[in-house]
């Protein structure tokens, strides 16, 4: 359903700027809502963004980088906590939106929403669906070691991440990237995509995609606990979490009642330490792994800065020798 099924719609986004509603929280959206900005054809006629949440020591209420930058830009800003309420739905009607674009909002457009602009819903997703549905798809690509990944320019509809694709642009994962690196990279990405494939869209000219479920893979949302090392696993994989998971949730292990998170390490295929014992591989600071030997760089006890595992190391001496994994009962 393309807009010359609709010479009254094709007439209006043409002569006049196209009435957009735009859905997003953290910084990843931030691209895609100043390139939308800065489009004379487009009026962004509202935000709509997470709630303000407590953070810090002080839990504070913080508000999202979109709303931040919204209030910048003169926008009105909307705050609900679910998008399934009757007012919410009511107060999105008499926006009356020509197209709603979702960037990372974080919350789940129900059918009642998704039907509600007149030319629909799309939405910019940091993976090449169907590979890595979902709420985390940046570190998924990352922990799996994938050698690239992409944006998704994807019509909406109420599966997650199932609807057909509009547009994709590929982006290699450097051997370097963190997920807070390769997100940066993914954000401009997708609003360069985002504002080439609105205008062919909108004109007929792409013909959406459906995804082939039986190749979709998931990456769920994350968690803190996520964070965890098993020492179990190839060092490789371990490597690959702390760059993924880094700088959220980020890495960690438990050392008695210590929680040390690893901010940076490399892998080794090989080395004598046992799993989870904690010693040298040579003159750098390791913990043995299932193969293989995970090298620290960069370590941050809990509540202190980060540092590297040499000047750790030099204040907690008693840790070599120890092993990390669990006792067994």
């Amino acid at each position: 359903m393309f807009l010359q099924d609709f010479p009254e719609i094709s007439l209006m986004c043409y002569d006049d700027p196209m009435n957009i509603l735009f859905m997003g929280s953290p910084e990843f959206a931030l691209p895609s809502l100043n390139a939308l900005s800065m489009k004379h054809d487009i009026n962004i006629i509202g935000v709509f963004t997470k709630p303000d949440r407590p953070a810090g020591r002080g839990r504070k209420l913080h508000a999202s980088p979109v709303k931040l930058r919204g209030l910048e830009l003169g926008l009105n800003i909307y705050q609900p906590v679910s998008l399934k309420s009757v007012d919410t739905i009511a107060s999105i009607q008499t926006l009356n939106p020509d197209l709603l674009i979702v960037v990372a909002y974080g919350l789940i457009l129900p059918p009642d929403v998704l039907g509600l602009p007149k030319l629909g819903s799309i939405n910019v997703h940091a993976s090449l669906l169907p590979r890595w549905r979902g709420a985390a798809p940046i570190q998924a690509a990352i922990r799996a070691g994938d050698p690239e990944t992409g944006v998704t320019i994807m019509k909406m509809d109420p599966g997650l991440d199932t609807g057909p694709i509009l547009s994709q642009r590929r982006l290699e994962i450097h051997p370097s990237d963190t997920g807070g690196e390769l997100s940066h990279r993914l954000a401009r990405l997708g609003a360069e995509l985002l504002v080439d494939t609105i205008p062919d869209y909108l004109s007929g000219e792409i013909h959406p995609d459906e995804q082939d479920d039986k190749m979709a893979t998931y990456a769920p949302l994350l968690k803190k606990a996520d964070g965890r090392l098993d020492f179990m696993r190839p060092a490789i994989e371990l490597e690959r979490q702390i760059r993924a998971y880094e700088p959220w949730p980020v890495s960690f292990f438990e050392w008695g009642k210590r929680r040390i998170i690893i901010r940076k390490a490399d892998a080794f295929t090989d080395g004598d330490l046992a799993p989870g014992s904690v010693g040298y591989f040579g003159s750098d600071p390791a913990i043995g792994a299932n193969p293989g030997t995970l090298i620290l760089q960069d370590v941050q006890p809990a509540g202190k800065k980060k540092m590297s595992a040499e000047d750790f190391l030099r204040g907690a001496q008693e840790i070599l020798g120890t092993n990390l994994l669990p006792s067994k009962v």
